[in-house]
């Protein structure tokens, strides 16, 4: 009941003002962040997003409190992953390509003019653009970029995971847990995926505490550029 009381004042406060056409609102009002054994999956929805987000924060150098703002006022992971990303490759902000893609409809429309190489974007993200696909499925092309292109998961580990349906939210998260523990990825997520454990379980059992997420991918992040 609390949450609900809790998601639907949050819904209230960034109800737009206007528009059918306005972006969908999400709500990142987690009520549970904390592992509890007796309740092992209760906080995993949490344990997904602030890995993510950390994640997020920890590669573009990017304030964790304003991605939530964004993905509250309507920017959804894939786009704000999009606009961080050609940022950081070219003179814009996030901000304004967040913007131009409000404009223009897709983000091939925004890209596109910029004239870049497809050396820094990464050869499969830029021919996907030039395809017009779609957010997900360009957020996914650099989410895949950033773990191989650090070091922190091997092609073929990704490749598996991603054949058997992985989110971005669980392949980041199972990187994580796997250069700590050393294990292979796709026993992590099939642990999950088969209910044996959670992801908050595997978190606790790596001693990874959410608050030390961001830190912790900044330091592997850095020991990659060496």
């Amino acid at each position: 009941m609390l949450r609900m009381v809790f998601c639907s004042l949050c819904m209230v406060l960034f109800l737009p003002l206007s528009t059918p056409a306005a972006p969908a609102i999400t709500c990142h009002c987690f009520t549970d962040r904390s592992y509890d054994p007796s309740r092992p999956t209760l906080a995993d929805p949490y344990f997904l997003a602030t890995t993510q987000n950390s994640f997020f924060a920890a590669l573009f150098t990017a304030d964790k409190k304003m991605i939530v703002m964004k993905k509250q006022s309507g920017s959804s992971a894939e786009d704000l992953w999009i606009a961080y990303w050609v940022a950081s490759r070219t003179g814009s902000t996030g901000e304004s390509l967040l913007a131009a893609r409000g404009k223009k409809g897709s983000w091939k429309e925004v890209i596109t003019p910029l004239g870049l190489s497809a050396q820094p974007l990464g050869e499969r993200f830029a021919a996907e653009v030039a395809g017009g696909a779609s957010s997900a499925r360009l957020a996914q092309e650099i989410v895949d970029e950033v773990l191989v292109r650090h070091r922190l998961l091997g092609a073929q580990e990704l490749a598996t995971l991603r054949k058997e349906w992985a989110s971005n939210q669980e392949v980041i998260i199972t990187t994580l847990i796997a250069v700590r523990t050393r294990r292979p990825p796709i026993e992590i997520y099939r642990d999950v995926k088969k209910r044996t454990k959670s992801w908050g379980m595997l978190l606790s059992e790596a001693n990874i505490q959410p608050a030390g997420i961001q830190s912790e991918f900044a330091s592997l992040l850095k020991a990659s550029s060496r």
